[in-house]
């Protein structure tokens, strides 16, 4: 195993940060609102699918009304 000692180490994380390539305001900003709508769509999804499980084992079962 090689040992480097933290000197270079902090070297070499500062190099491989200026090699990131950050995202801008513009698509953080997206990028959140993508994902914050995709997660409304998996909720009202997940809710109905429930509900017509929920409804198919009552009826299956003679509890429904």
């Amino acid at each position: 195993m090689l040992k480097t000692n933290p000197g270079q180490f902090v070297r070499e994380v500062r190099q491989e940060i200026r090699k990131v390539t950050w995202p801008t305001r513009k698509e953080t900003i997206v990028t959140t609102i993508m994902v914050f709508i995709m997660v409304f769509l998996a909720a009202v999804f997940f809710f109905v699918v429930d509900q017509v499980l929920s409804f198919s084992v009552r009826q299956i079962l003679g509890l429904g009304g």
